[in-house]
């Protein structure tokens, strides 16, 4: 359903109380059409503002174009000291030759190809987690199915034993969840935050998942291991810079939170999708054979993702105006996935739309390194769970993650009866 629209003078999208109210979309559609290139304020925290792109072909020209927009100031709202900014740089805040190294490390091991090896082992995976689930009748789809099948496959592929698995979702939950006093105990723009400056996110968390990562690092180096963990300690990167203890560091704590998070969130979204369009459930049901075409729709819908950001390296004029050397601009995917410019009908549910060129994944260099391991775990899930459900009903509120980075769901209370 097409939001209602925010007027221009309300709009802000530093103001995290319109994510967890799930009412941002109604601000990208007026910015999309009246003022693509928008200047924000940001009075309560360290930033001093940065520029919005909400227009599908600005977002992908912003995202395609490192020269001008670098990832290397960092690609969250957060602006970290400049003297901590090499300590905390990981594969995301890199550009060019040393960016494409780190990125092929584990390129191959996530592509189409690579991941068809292990298709019926994530199945079954993923039966195991449904099967648990429909035991019960009152669940909270996040916790019992969507939180639980990515988080087994992150722990098969860095070869972890399963009672680390909780803590896993414990870390991934408080360092995407780094602006929600329900998740974090140490809010990013708090004050308590200032001492961790020097850490991912400003949360105390990163440290426990470096102590972590280092352990299975000392364990795995020198070894043969095919762990997504053995691969980067025993690999060297193409441009012959072998990886640091910070870059091992930062790189692993990647691997923990986006390889369970956004997917985790994309299943959530891309359920309550289907929900809210039982004819588009039920054609899924109908067409199986079309299912790689159809999680195209339901991650495009889903956009688990609001935004990166990028830092000018030198002036541009756009839409009339000029982004200033040193600015923050800010690419909302989310928004361009709602572009009518691009999409017919973009707040419709249509598993036949194609072609499909979201921007979920991001575009460009910096494009999802995991996007053929969260498809195919996508599509497996709703391969496995659309044919045992005889129903399902919400049956209380959503709750979201207070953020303005990650469209999150922490709850999503439904009944749910086996066939």
């Amino acid at each position: 359903m097409k939001p209602t629209p925010v007027p221009l003078s309300d709009v802000n999208l530093a103001n995290l109380d319109y994510f967890v109210a799930d009412e941002a979309w109604g601000m990208f559609d007026t910015l999309r059409a009246e003022d693509p290139l928008h200047w924000q304020d940001e009075p309560d925290s360290d930033g001093h503002g940065f520029w919005s792109v909400t227009r599908y072909d600005d977002i992908e020209m912003v995202n395609k174009d490192g020269e001008t927009f670098t990832s290397t100031k960092f690609v969250n709202l957060e602006e970290p000291p400049a003297e901590f900014q090499d300590l905390r740089r990981s594969i995301l805040e890199s550009d060019g030759s040393r960016h494409q190294a780190l990125r092929k490390l584990l390129a191959r091991d996530f592509s189409v190809a690579q991941l068809r090896r292990y298709e019926d082992f994530l199945r079954g995976l993923a039966r195991m987690s449904i099967e648990s689930a429909l035991e019960q009748e009152d669940i909270d789809f996040v916790d019992a199915i969507a939180a639980d099948f990515p988080i087994n496959v992150l722990a098969r592929l860095l070869d972890v034993p399963d009672d680390m698995i909780p803590q896993l979702i414990t870390w991934g939950n408080t360092i995407v969840g780094f602006s929600d006093p329900e998740l974090s105990d140490v809010l990013v723009d708090s004050d308590e935050a200032q001492q961790y400056k020097h850490l991912p996110f400003r949360s105390p968390v990163s440290l426990e998942i470096f102590e972590y990562g280092r352990q299975l690092a000392k364990e795995r180096r020198g070894g043969d291991g095919e762990d997504l963990v053995s691969k980067l300690v025993n690999r060297i990167p193409e441009d012959g810079v072998p990886l640091t203890d910070t870059d091992f560091d930062n790189y692993f704590l990647l691997l923990v939170v986006a390889g369970n998070e956004t997917t985790r969130q994309a299943m959530t979204l891309s359920m309550k999708g289907l929900m809210d369009h039982p004819d588009q459930m039920q054609y899924f049901l109908d067409n199986m054979d079309k299912s790689q075409i159809m999680v195209e729709e339901l991650i495009r819908y889903a956009s688990p993702v609001y935004h990166f950001r990028r830092t000018a390296t030198k002036d541009i004029e756009l839409h009339g105006k000029t982004i200033k050397e040193g600015d923050k601009v800010v690419m909302w995917f989310a928004s361009g996935n709602r572009d009518d410019a691009k999409f017919t009908d973009p707040y419709g549910l249509d598993l036949t739309r194609f072609p499909n060129d979201h921007m979920t994944f991001g575009k460009g260099p910096h494009s999802c390194l995991g996007a053929n391991l969260a498809r195919m775990e996508i599509r497996i899930l709703f391969e496995e769970l659309l044919p045992r459900l005889a129903s399902i009903e919400q049956t209380g509120e959503i709750e979201r993650v207070r953020s303005n980075f990650v469209n999150g769901v922490k709850r999503f209370p439904v009944r749910v009866k086996a066939k």
